[in-house]
């Protein structure tokens, strides 16, 4: 017992936080190892130590049964750290090893959702802690279909990852993609579950996002019921859902919590906003520089009024209002709330206007770049956003170019690179390529979830939903 625990000791070094304590039973020695930062120090002396000072030596052989712990396990002697660093205090007793579960309350618990914003449905959120976050999809789903399958990933952090679904819904094939692709992850430690994203993604050089993450219990068990599968990871408050489609990230979980006609018209506009925010400034470039026939004259004299005092091309003003709109936008998210109304006003109100008062800029050029920036905010997701301003400016390149051809070629491209792309195999412009007729009724058309009978045959076989069955 004594090489072990020097050898633990010579292990952990000079950390501080680590406790070696030894007791003695009627000359029997016990050793107890755990972290002080990790472990309750008020359940190691109420329910650990004071039970052993109540113990005799007889009695050690049955130790396990006498401990008041529900996780009390035997671990080898090479264990003996991992274990330490996960919360449990190493027990060192009749030449075995015990590792009883005492973790301390280090995280924030359930909170309010803070990225995801509803307006009805549930408010709670994912936490840092793994059994948590399982809890609040296990109190949606109660059947024992819920399955999942854990994988440690990380040299130095091993950290925990879960890989959930419904064993009845979704199809083996894309447990075992989900399987394989972790299992060959080889690095030194998973800080949050956006380390993940590129190891699991098909299409590594595409802009548009094909895994969502998410914050809401309520989109992972949609999901789940859907025939997807969910990746959680420890100390991470945002869950991963894969496969995806791209007509997904046009949706919210408030579409399934208001009348069918409302969401409708919601996902009208999203997708209109979408175009906006891509193909309006590259647009307001070709008309005013290469294909003035395309408007009314009555129309281009005005616009053409308006930038008579610029001294820049029209392209060069764009550029650069985009690029003080995402300066403007990086500086509100990275400060905090209460200056971060303050330099929106800033940015936005009296900077603006001084560019304009100044013959910098034009006021139709403020209004198209502000318009189109607003439409790529109209979506939750981020990597869907930097997709979008990526091709802004892409389109408004090519506009300069080509005008209107180089809009319509870039179009063709965009085109083609939805259809190309997929997510764990799955072609991500479904239900419309290829075409579902089934799936379109949940698509930009929202039907009621009462008459919506079908789950995406793409995704799964058990198509019916289970009251339909």
């Amino acid at each position: 017992m004594d090489k072990i625990v020097n050898k633990t000791k010579e292990i952990v070094g000079y950390s501080k936080d680590y406790i070696f304590k030894e007791i003695d039973i009627e000359n029997k020695k016990i050793y107890f190892m755990f972290s002080e930062v990790l472990c309750s120090g008020s359940d190691i002396n109420d329910f650990i130590l004071k039970k052993f000072s109540h113990i005799k030596k007889k009695d050690l052989k049955k130790i396990i049964n006498i401990l008041p712990d529900n996780n009390i396990k035997n671990i080898k002697e090479d264990e003996i750290v991992s274990y330490m660093n996960k919360g449990f205090i190493v027990c060192l007793v009749n030449n075995n090893i015990l590792a009883i579960e005492v973790k301390k309350i280090l995280e924030r618990g359930i909170t309010t959702i803070e990225s995801e914003l509803s307006i009805s449905g549930p408010k709670d959120s994912f936490s840092e802690n793994f059994n948590t976050n399982l809890g609040l999809i296990r109190r949606r789903i109660k059947s024992s279909n819920l399955w999942w399958d854990e994988i440690n990933i990380g040299k130095s952090s091993e950290t925990k990852v879960g890989i959930l679904y419904m064993n009845d819904i979704v199809e083996k094939d894309l447990v075992d993609k989900v399987k394989n692709r972790l299992s060959k992850i080889d690095i030194d430690a998973i800080i949050d579950s956006s380390y993940l994203k590129d190891i699991l993604e098909d299409n590594n050089d595409s802009f548009f996002p094909t895994i969502m993450s998410t914050e809401r219990p309520d989109k992972v068990s949609m999901a789940l019921l859907e025939g997807k599968v969910a990746i959680l990871i420890d100390m991470s408050s945002y869950a991963l859902i894969l496969p995806n489609f791209f007509i997904d990230f046009f949706h919210t979980v408030d579409d399934y919590y208001q009348k069918s006609i409302n969401t409708t018209f919601v996902r009208i506009i999203r997708l209109f906003a979408f175009f906006i925010a891509i193909f309006l400034p590259a647009a307001y470039i070709a008309v005013t520089t290469y294909n003035q026939d395309a408007i009314p004259l009555s129309l281009l004299l005005l616009l053409k009024a308006q930038r008579s005092f610029v001294p820049f091309p029209a392209v060069v003003e764009a550029l650069f209002m985009i690029i003080s709109f995402e300066i403007l936008r990086e500086s509100d998210l990275r400060m905090s709330s209460t200056t971060g109304s303050a330099i929106s006003i800033l940015g936005g109100l009296i900077l603006g206007d001084a560019a304009v008062s100044a013959g910098i800029m034009s006021p139709i050029m403020i209004i198209i770049i502000a318009l189109s920036s607003i439409a790529g905010f109209v979506f939750t997701s981020i990597e869907l956003v930097n997709a979008i301003r990526m091709y802004r400016i892409i389109f408004l390149i090519l506009s300069c170019i080509l005008g209107l051809y180089g809009i319509y070629l870039g179009a063709v491209y965009l085109l083609y690179k939805l259809i190309t792309l997929t997510s764990l195999n799955k072609p991500y412009l479904a239900p419309f390529s290829p075409f579902i007729k089934s799936e379109i009724k949940d698509s930009i058309y929202k039907e009621a979830n009462t008459t919506n009978k079908y789950r995406n045959p793409i995704l799964t076989k058990n198509k019916y939903r289970g009251r339909y069955k």
